[in-house]
C-alpha cells in the first residue's frame, strides 16, 4: 500500500477512496500471495499489511482534510462577496499607458476596475391576495438581502468550524 492521497489534492468520496486503495491492493500482492503468506503467518506479508493498514489510515485523514480545505475555499470566497445589504463602491486603479513622457516618466491613467453597485433596499412590499380577491400590502424584509445574509452566516459558520491544520495550510 502507498499514500496516494495528498493533502491540497480534490477530495474523494468514501467509495472512490476506497476503490483507488483497492486497486493499489491488489497491485502489489497476487492474490495467491497474500493467502498463502497470510495462512503461513509470514513475518514480510504481516508486515506489508500493517504498512497498508498505516497508509490507509494517512489516505483517510489527507481525504478528510481535502474535503475541509474545499468547504473552507468555498466558504471564504462567499464572504468575499460584497453585502448586498451595503452595496459596493467603485474602485479605480492606476495603469500604465505604455507611454512615457517628457521627462521619461510612464504615463499613468486611472481605470475603473470595479463598477459600484447600489445597497438593496432593506424592505419591500409584499401584496397577498385572498380566496375573495382583497389584497393587502404588508412590508417584510428583503427576502434577497435575507438569504444573503442566510448565506454569509452558514459560510462563517464553515470558517470557524474548520481545523487549524487546513487555515494553517492555507496562510502558509
Amino acid at each position: 500500500m502507498t499514500v496516494f492521497i495528498q493533502k491540497g489534492d480534490a477530495p474523494m468520496s468514501y467509495r472512490q477512496a476506497v476503490k483507488r486503495g483497492l486497486r493499489y491492493f491488489e497491485s502489489e500482492k497476487a492474490y495467491w500471495q497474500r493467502e498463502q503468506r497470510m495462512v503461513e503467518g509470514d513475518a514480510a506479508y504481516l508486515a506489508w499489511a500493517a504498512q497498508w493498514v498505516t497508509d490507509n489510515t494517512v489516505n483517510e485523514v489527507n481525504n478528510l482534510f481535502n474535503h475541509n480545505l474545499r468547504n473552507y475555499r468555498k466558504a471564504t470566497t462567499r464572504l468575499a462577496r460584497y453585502v448586498l445589504a451595503d452595496g459596493r463602491a467603485e474602485v479605480y486603479e492606476e495603469q500604465t499607458t505604455g507611454e512615457y513622457d517628457e521627462e521619461g516618466n510612464e504615463v499613468m491613467e486611472s481605470v475603473l476596475v470595479q463598477s459600484a453597485v447600489e445597497p438593496l433596499n432593506a424592505t419591500v412590499e409584499v401584496t397577498t391576495y385572498n380566496v375573495d380577491g382583497n389584497g393587502a400590502t404588508e412590508t417584510v424584509a428583503n427576502p434577497i438581502i435575507v438569504a444573503d445574509n442566510a448565506e454569509r452566516e452558514a459560510a462563517q459558520a464553515v470558517v470557524d468550524g474548520t481545523p487549524e491544520d487546513v487555515t494553517n495550510w492555507v496562510g502558509g
